[in-house]
């Protein structure tokens, strides 16, 4: 728990800002990104829910690398985008760790 804590720290501020960006973005040309946004809303939800507790987003981590084809970032996107999949790819480690 205390590598998913560390990596939420260093990140969920970052996502919080980036993940509209690159749906509004990006959204047009990449719409299964729509769907990350929403699955990243709904783990962000429940890890302001549980507090200092460990929230179960086992679900949400196997759905996002459904999705992403395990956080593979597409040829034809900025870096934003790109740091997004690698956030997500850090705290789905960590969480399994």
């Amino acid at each position: 728990m205390a590598r998913f804590t560390e990596a939420l720290a260093r990140n969920l501020a970052t996502l919080e800002q980036y993940v509209p960006i690159v749906a509004r973005v990006h959204g047009g040309t990449h719409p299964e990104f729509h769907h990350v946004r929403r699955i990243f809303d709904a783990l962000n939800e429940k890890i302001k829910a549980e507090g200092t507790n460990r929230p179960d987003l086992a679900a949400e981590f196997s759905e996002l690398r459904k999705i992403t084809q395990d956080y593979t970032v597409p040829g034809d996107v900025c870096e934003t985008y790109a740091a997004v999949y690698n956030m997500l790819a850090e705290l789905d480690e960590a969480y399994h760790a």
